[in-house]
């Protein structure tokens, strides 16, 4: 047993066809708004992600300006996931920007990771749309890091929010975890399994990672008042351990 299925996103940004098929279609595009680093070459897009390289994904379209898909091997089990992005200018340098992700999911129990995937789906185009909104044509650092194992995901996240201020999407929240500088900014999403926060130079992502981690994935556009990545990985590290340890 298993199910087919499509999500269809869609939005109107404040940027240019241009920007938006650097977003969506090049390595450094991709590192400012989905996940771990990416690279688009030879006809293949690769992800690393927390240091494993997730399935190779074949493009299957690309036309500058227009449209750019590309879809995972289909495995022995019939797994698969393609990515379709579909580009439309508008007046004033608007887009409209339609993101389609579709695949087979195998198994008895792929509700439960049909309703993680589109979580996380919400939360990887909520980026992309905040990130062409308030950053396009700038390149992100990422900065990928995992809790402990967790146990009892609703305590997590009082846990993760109680230290932002418990906000609701659109809320401003300020909170500086050790060896960080203070983070202030806007809660531009959240779900039951994500949460993001918009700042000037960063995007601050958490997400309720499939290995039993709350992952820390964040872009940042500039320094963000840090010293360096290993730096940012190693402070981020200690705060997870400290929230969820």
């Amino acid at each position: 047993m298993g199910h087919e299925f499509e999500l269809p996103q869609e939005a109107t940004v404040e940027a240019t066809p241009e920007e938006v098929w650097e977003a969506i279609s090049t390595g450094p595009g991709i590192d400012s708004w989905f996940m771990g680093r990416n690279e688009v070459a030879d006809g293949v897009v690769r992800t690393v992600f927390g240091g494993f390289a997730l399935p190779e994904s074949t493009v299957t379209a690309s036309e500058p300006g227009g449209r750019f898909a590309h879809t995972s091997g289909r495995a022995d089990d019939g797994r698969f996931v393609a990515y379709e992005f579909l580009v439309e200018g508008r007046g004033r340098g608007s887009t409209v920007l339609r993101m389609v992700t579709s695949g087979f999911l195998p198994g008895d129990d792929w509700e439960t990771e049909y309703e993680a995937m589109s979580n996380g789906l919400a939360m990887f185009f909520a980026t992309l749309v905040e990130y062409l909104t308030h950053f396009a044509g700038r390149v992100a650092t990422p900065v990928t890091e995992f809790s402990p194992k967790i146990e009892d995901w609703p305590d997590a996240w009082r846990r993760l929010r109680g230290e932002l201020g418990q906000p609701s999407e659109g809320d401003r929240v300020r909170f500086a975890p050790a060896g960080l500088a203070p983070i202030e900014g806007v809660v531009y999403f959240t779900n039951a399994q994500a949460l993001g926060v918009r700042t000037a130079d960063a995007l601050y992502r958490f997400l309720q990672g499939r290995d039993g981690s709350m992952v820390a994935a964040h872009h940042l556009f500039s320094g963000g008042g840090f010293s360096g990545g290993g730096d940012q990985g190693r402070a981020w590290r200690a705060w997870l351990d400290q929230v969820f340890g």
